[in-house]
């Protein structure tokens, strides 16, 4: 191919959209769009922050506070951990405003993520949240399949194309230098959901590290190859279309297929095939199995029963007060431990269900580009149902410390009979509580977040090496007329 012609082609598809008051109104509307999902987004990210910092601080100067007391008692006042939001949410929603964000802790008892933006919201909040990333994903392509249908459709329909192939240009330059030009247009938009991005970050001091750094430039070039796939798919369907006119239709119903119709389709047979208990239903089932294993607060329990009288066992005891060292406290701590691992099970067991339905969705970005950069762009954004479930289990994971920390310290620390001179006390130094570290959730690196959503990757990858062998089939197959 000449550069030549390639060059030629593209300035002309740029002059005339450029040229076209009503395509520079389109334009600047969706910039204007844009700017204002930036100031939501830097509003949200501040507001949000903030209101975690300040509760989380707020909670740990409770914890501290706590006078001395019973650790079995701290134990049940329990703590409250918050995520943080990732500075990129500012450009990606994603799954945050549905999913929570501070999940309170306490012993014998695992508590779902609370405090969804949608809880606290109107109805209105099912239509989705006006994001740079819902922008560039569903309004920009609009823009350009309104740009593109006509590339080449309306050459055809004029003679303009019959004199281009007659003048020695050749298909495969005519569709990759419109093409290309087309690009420029869309680049045009991602340009400035980048410096609005940038602009957004240091307004809310979100500040640069080295790993959101090269997330926002994954970012950047995961939407520069999805708007590419856009531009080609318009100009492969204006180059088959008869007329300008069957083009425009074609182009709006592939983008009804992409950004409506497939999404909702997909999590419909994802759901099916792979359906999730309810919340009632799974809390009933971890209650059910904890309760046939054994009540650690029933002393006639059976499970228990047999665990007190080996322990007593073994240490050539007749009671509880002849042991060295505190028996509830033992009882406690294998309480704690065989529920949690009744609690992990069914959590594993529903990763496990949303993770296939998660999967059907993935597979459905080799049918629809739009899956594949949703996904990954929820992912490189720390806005994605996996951020959401890390944060889960690193809660349940501090969780089961805290409730294990203080069921040592009340077996080492704490009288296991009535109180003599020479006994220990029933309360113990709240400096115990003080020294226990504060919950600090920790995110997926961007590499490791990449790794996950290989599959989206792949599939956008395929639709490029896809349209580029369509594009040079058809070059050697279509007609002028």
């Amino acid at each position: 191919m000449r550069k030549s012609v390639l060059n030629l082609m593209a300035k002309q598809v740029v002059a005339t959209a450029m040229g076209n008051k009503a395509v520079l109104l389109l334009m600047w509307l969706v910039v204007a769009l844009m700017v204002y999902a930036t100031i939501t987004g830097v509003a949200t990210f501040r507001t949000q922050t903030g209101i975690r910092k300040q509760f989380q601080q707020e909670v740990r100067k409770h914890w501290e506070e706590m006078p001395d007391k019973h650790p079995h008692r701290m134990a049940h006042y329990g703590y409250i951990a918050f995520r943080a939001k990732h500075p990129l949410s500012i450009f990606d929603f994603g799954v945050e405003s549905y999913t929570g964000n501070a999940v309170f802790l306490e012993a014998h008892k695992q508590n779902s993520v609370n405090f969804s933006e949608a809880s606290f919201s109107t109805g209105l909040l099912r239509f989705g949240e006006m994001s740079m990333a819902t922008i560039l994903q569903v309004l920009v392509p609009l823009v350009l399949f309104f740009i593109g249908f006509g590339l080449i459709a309306t050459d055809r329909e004029n003679g303009t194309l019959k004199l281009l192939l007659s003048q020695g240009a050749s298909w495969k330059e005519i569709m990759t230098g419109r093409s290309l030009g087309l690009m420029v247009v869309a680049f045009t938009f991602l340009l400035a959901a980048l410096l609005l991005l940038l602009t957004g970050m240091i307004v809310s001091s979100a500040g640069f590290t080295l790993d959101g750094s090269l997330r926002l430039l994954f970012l950047m070039l995961t939407y520069g190859l999805y708007l590419a796939i856009i531009c080609v798919t318009a100009v492969v369907v204006s180059a088959v279309a008869a007329r300008a006119r069957a083009a425009l239709a074609g182009l709006i119903g592939v983008w009804l297929l992409f950004a409506i119709v497939l999404p909702r389709t997909t999590q419909a047979i994802g759901t099916y095939l792979y359906p999730a208990p309810s919340r009632i239903a799974f809390e009933t089932g971890v209650e059910k199995n904890i309760l046939q294993l054994g009540d650690s607060h029933n002393p006639d329990d059976p499970y228990f029963k047999r665990l007190k009288d080996s322990v007593l066992k073994v240490h050539g005891a007749t009671s509880i007060e002849e042991l060295p060292f505190n028996y509830a406290g033992f009882q406690m701590r294998e309480g704690e431990r065989m529920s949690s691992e009744v609690y992990n099970r069914h959590q594993q067991a529903l990763l496990r269900t949303y993770e296939q339905q998660n999967k059907v969705a993935r597979l459905s970005a080799f049918l629809n580009p739009f899956a594949a950069v949703k996904h990954l762009s929820m992912a490189m954004s720390g806005t994605d149902f996996q951020s959401y479930m890390r944060f889960q289990q690193q809660t349940e994971a501090y969780r089961y410390r805290l409730a294990q920390h203080m069921n040592e310290l009340q077996i080492k620390l704490v009288s296991n009979k009535k109180l003599l001179p020479a006994d220990k006390p029933y309360s113990i130094s709240s400096a115990h509580w003080k020294a226990f570290p504060d919950f600090s959730y920790q995110g997926l690196t961007g590499a490791a977040a990449i790794g996950a959503e290989a599959l989206s990757l792949a599939a956008l990858l395929f639709w490029a090496a896809l349209l580029t062998v369509l594009v040079s089939s058809l070059s050697k197959k279509l007609k002028a007329v």
